[in-house]
């Protein structure tokens, strides 16, 4: 019978993007110095090796920047214009008084703004 984990359990530690970026440079780096040393000192197998070694550190690097979302798009918070926000409102309201349904006002701007996002 299999023990069931239980929900206290500590989950998988997490490991900072940065922090492998700048791993995966320094071997990307000792990559293509151990490839220049392999080419003078005439040993094809290490410049090989190192070229290989240099060529999983690219592909890592490439993967890590793209699996992880980068700082700009962390921080682009969407900017509210308080003055066009209030101009809204108070259009709402104006339809809202000459009779019209204010929840179906209000569904509609929601239409238009969603329409807006995916532009």
């Amino acid at each position: 019978m299999n023990p069931r984990p239980s929900a206290a359990e500590p989950t998988a530690a997490r490991i900072d993007p940065r922090l492998v970026r700048r791993i995966v440079l320094v071997v990307f780096v000792l990559g293509i110095a151990g490839m220049i040393v392999g080419s003078i000192r005439s040993s094809n197998g290490a410049a090989m090796t190192f070229g290989l070694i240099t060529a999983v550190a690219a592909l890592a690097l490439v993967l890590v920047s793209s699996v992880t979302p980068s700082a700009s798009s962390e921080a682009a918070a969407p900017v509210v214009d308080e003055r066009l926000a209030a101009d809204l409102e108070d259009r709402i309201g104006a339809l809202v008084a000459d009779g019209a349904d204010e929840e179906a006002v209000r569904r509609l701007v929601g239409r238009a703004v969603e329409l807006g996002r995916g532009s």
